[in-house]
C-alpha cells in the first residue's frame, strides 16, 4: 500500500511522481513497477545533499547540504519541498540557481526534503519545537 507524499521513479524512462492520495495499487509506467524513493538522512560523500534549515524572519530558508551543492548541467538540485501542517511546498530549482529557498510559512514540526538528479531524494526530519 502506498503512503501520502511517497515519491515514486520510473526505473525505464524517469518519470517521478509524488502521491497526493494513497491506495492498495501498484504505480506503473512504461509497463513496469515504479521504484519508491527512500530519502537518505546521512552524508557519506564529497558532495552534502541533508538540508539545512534555519529560521529567518520570513520564515525558514532552506539549503543543500553543509557544504552548497552543484548547481551544473548534469548535477543538480531538482527540487527542494517542506511538508509541515498539512501543505506541502515546493521549490524547483534548475542548473545556475542557488540550491537554496525561502519558504514564508513558521511550522513547529516538518519534514524537508530534496531531490539530486543523481543521488536521488534527500531529508532533515525537524525535531518538535524546532
Amino acid at each position: 500500500m502506498t503512503k501520502l507524499n511517497e515519491i515514486y521513479r520510473c526505473p525505464v524512462c524517469g518519470n517521478i511522481v509524488e502521491l497526493v492520495h494513497s491506495g492498495v495499487g501498484e504505480l506503473v509506467c512504461c509497463g513496469k513497477p515504479m521504484v519508491r524513493m527512500d530519502a537518505n538522512t546521512v552524508d557519506a560523500s564529497k558532495e552534502k545533499h541533508v538540508p539545512v534549515v534555519e529560521k529567518v524572519d520570513s520564515g525558514i530558508k532552506v539549503t543543500v547540504g553543509s557544504v552548497p551543492h552543484p548547481m551544473e548541467e548534469k548535477h543538480y538540485i531538482e527540487f527542494i519541498e517542506v511538508i509541515a501542517d498539512g501543505r506541502v511546498l515546493r521549490k524547483y530549482l534548475k542548473p545556475g540557481m542557488k540550491p537554496e529557498a525561502v519558504f514564508h510559512c513558521t511550522p513547529t514540526v516538518c519534514c524537508v526534503r530534496e531531490l539530486c538528479n543523481i543521488h536521488g531524494l534527500w531529508k532533515f526530519d525537524s525535531p518538535r519545537g524546532g
